[in-house]
């Protein structure tokens, strides 16, 4: 654990924690903004307190995203780097090994989606994952110089269903083996999580094969 950051995640933010209700449809489009690096501490200390897994290590590429509604926050997302081994994608798009090693930089990871206790509007999970699908390829190219045409993400399915990712039509491929990389290795632990994906590009299947655009 980093116990600086911990520390440093104890000094609380001003922001609004009024509860919302109801349904999406009751209120007007959110509002998401991409964060840039001197604008995330919010995102950062919500994530932190509110998120059971905490703050995401993000090396690499990666965007974060926080996501308002009648002037506060209702959601975080952050994007970043596709994971390397998941059977079940690679089999989805019909890669081999070499494919995946000069292509892998075209799938972005959902890897954190934080909707806080106190905001409990139905369909907001499924919305919000929509707005956030539909600019993040162009995001990604005006940040990094190339898009992304994949988008992939892992549920825990002893937590969740996964039914925001499903209303959002995110496509089912499978589930992970259980292990998790722990430097040069894998280590099994047992948990095992629900593999989605959703395409970004009609012909996505052709940009993850083909260098030609």
């Amino acid at each position: 654990k980093n116990n600086l950051k911990e520390k440093y995640l104890d000094q609380v933010p001003l922001f609004c924690k009024e509860p919302l209700n109801g349904s999406a449809g009751d209120y007007d489009r959110p509002c998401i903004e991409l964060l840039q690096a001197q604008d995330q501490y919010l995102w950062d200390y919500l994530v932190h307190h509110c998120h059971y897994l905490g703050l995401p290590k993000l090396v690499g590429e990666h965007l974060k995203y926080l996501v308002t509604m009648k002037g506060q926050v209702v959601a975080c997302l952050s994007w970043a780097s596709a994971a390397w081994k998941v059977k079940a994608r690679d089999q989805f798009i019909g890669w081999d090994e070499e494919t995946k090693r000069s292509r892998l930089h075209l799938i972005a990871n959902n890897t954190r989606f934080l909707i806080p206790e106190w905001i409990r509007v139905k369909y907001l999970a499924s919305r919000v994952l929509a707005l956030s699908l539909k600019r993040l390829s162009t995001d990604w190219e005006r940040i990094y110089g190339h898009p992304v045409y994949l988008a992939e993400t892992f549920v825990d399915i002893s937590r969740f269903e996964g039914a925001c990712y499903r209303a959002a039509n995110w496509i089912f491929v499978g589930r992970t083996k259980g292990s998790a990389k722990k430097g040069n290795a894998y280590l099994y632990h047992g948990q095992q999580k629900g593999i989605y994906l959703y395409p970004l590009h009609r012909h996505f299947r052709r940009y993850l094969l083909d260098d030609q655009r």
